[in-house]
């Protein structure tokens, strides 16, 4: 009878396991079901992608095919920019039927397989048992895809009206593929996944440079765009400029919008989306609808970044009053070091102990560095107020080689650490576990099971025992992982005068 209890418990702790594991499984397929919940009824076809081909540069001589191909690569970085496609009604009645025949033709193949394997019944030569429950089976299934196929044919499906706008796969990566030849445009399209392609043409024409970009469409199975413009080398980036926002609107799918901006001083400096727009003034300038982003600098002035979204045909008119700088003087100083080279950002300013000029309550960045390698970097605020005067004292050390990987080393060693803390957590439980089943029935065991018991015992203590060595190793590690990898980071300096007047 005592030989008979152990296996007892341990069919009990079996048990407990056979729990954990099942509720693990229903959390997953509850999991499951809610994302199939959540996605059903979800648009189709919500991402429409454009391939962009490699362009015909054998009108340019070798010399000038670095400037061409730098061209395309400003050309792609452009469309990068388009966020969404609006489809218009020919477009979207082509993938809306496209989708529709493709569901309906699913749901008739499977019928007519469900057909076919009824007729198959007869002639498998199951028995008259066998033979009926199969029937049923498929009897059922075929009523069912009866109703789909109906409901199928009777409501089209729901398409996605304002797609993402994606760039191919091989684009992604910089990559142009070869353009297709004449008739193969639809072939091309689907064997990229793309939904259009755009191709071109790089010649020069008297030292000019002449671009040629057609795009074809795959709804209307034609070259639907079709655009050309000459600009010399110097007038690369304004070129490209212009071309891709003709192409962008057409891209986008939808009417142009308009930008104007109007900055003061007249003098400053205006940038839409990273490229110069003009000074002081801009006038309106058509653009794809979506986000755009604005910056405003003069010099003595603070810059200004506005970012705006401008709809389609509509007018967004932008002003922006830059604020003039004013400047405070701050001593940067290194006790025992001399001469110290300081930096302002990539910018030298002098040797330390100096005076900078700095404008007021701004957050700025210098870097301090000796003939002999030691260096300091710090984040200051400087004084809120013109006039003030501030101390930044700065302590220069030697770095770590950049072949150490200090901080690589650390985080791998906290990873692994936190992934045996698991592992014997987990072994520490189990064991502890079939001790204790053990031990309520050490009274009623034989010789044999009180060994295994004191066996156990010793086992599960060393079990705990190395669990707590690995929680307090991979505390120590998680440490030094923090330490690593903050020791880099830049310290935000506070100003020692303003610390002493406290």
């Amino acid at each position: 009878m005592g030989a008979r209890q152990p296996g007892r418990k341990g069919a009990a702790l079996k048990k407990y396991l056979l729990l954990i594991v099942c509720f693990f499984l229903l959390d997953v397929f509850l999991f499951a079901s809610g994302k199939q919940e959540e996605i059903e009824g979800d648009p189709l076809y919500n991402e429409w992608t454009l391939c962009i081909t490699e362009f015909d540069f054998s009108g340019i001589s070798p010399a000038r095919r670095v400037a061409a191909e730098v061209i395309l690569n400003q050309l792609f970085d452009k469309l990068t920019n388009i966020n969404y496609r609006v489809r218009i009604s020919p477009e979207y009645a082509y993938y809306e039927s496209y989708a529709w025949r493709e569901s309906v033709m699913s749901t008739a193949m499977g019928l007519s397989q469900k057909h076919k394997e009824r007729s198959a019944l007869l002639f498998a030569g199951h028995p008259e048992f066998r033979y009926k429950t199969n029937l049923k089976r498929i009897d059922e299934e075929i009523e069912r895809l009866k109703a789909e196929l109906e409901e199928k044919e009777s409501n089209k499906p729901l398409i996605d009206t304002e797609p993402v706008f994606n760039l191919s796969f091989e684009n992604l990566n910089r990559v142009f593929p070869t353009p297709p030849a004449k008739n193969q445009e639809r072939a091309f399209c689907k064997r990229q996944g793309a939904d259009a392609f755009l191709t071109g043409q790089v010649r020069e024409f008297h030292g000019r440079f002449i671009i040629r970009i057609q795009m074809y469409i795959l709804y209307t199975n034609s070259f639907i765009y079709e655009d050309d413009i000459i600009f010399s080398l110097e007038d690369t980036s304004a070129a490209v400029d212009e071309i891709s926002s003709r192409l962008m609107i057409v891209l986008s799918g939808s009417k142009p919008a308009a930008i104007a901006v109007n900055a003061s001083p007249p003098e400053a400096q205006i940038l839409i989306n990273s490229n110069f727009a003009g000074r002081g003034t801009v006038e309106q300038q058509e653009r794809p609808p979506g986000t755009i982003q604005i910056a405003v600098a003069a010099e003595g002035y603070s810059p200004v970044f506005v970012e705006t979204d401008i709809a389609s045909g509509e007018l967004t008119k932008v002003d922006v009053t830059l604020s003039p700088l004013h400047y405070s003087d701050v001593l940067i100083t290194v006790p025992e070091f001399s001469p110290v080279n300081i930096y302002s950002g990539s910018l030298y300013m002098g040797d330390a102990p100096l005076i900078l000029n700095l404008p007021i309550d701004n957050l700025e960045y210098i870097y301090a560095v000796t003939g002999t390698g030691q260096e300091a970097k710090a984040v200051f605020t400087t004084p809120q107020m013109p006039g003030d005067a501030s101390r930044i004292s700065l302590d220069l050390k030697l770095p770590h080689p950049s072949g150490e990987k200090r901080v690589e080393k650390a985080r791998s060693r906290h990873y692994w650490n936190w992934g045996f803390t698991w592992i014997s957590g987990i072994a520490a439980w189990i064991l502890n576990g079939v001790t204790t089943s053990y031990a309520n029935d050490i009274n009623n065991g034989t010789d044999v099971f009180y060994s295994r018991y004191n066996t156990l015992s010793i086992v599960s203590v060393s079990s705990l025992a190395a669990f707590g060595g690995v929680i307090v190793s991979g505390v120590v590690q998680m440490i030094r992982y923090l330490y690593n990898a903050n020791e880099g980071a830049v310290p935000i300096l506070k100003d020692e005068k303003r610390e002493r007047s406290r």
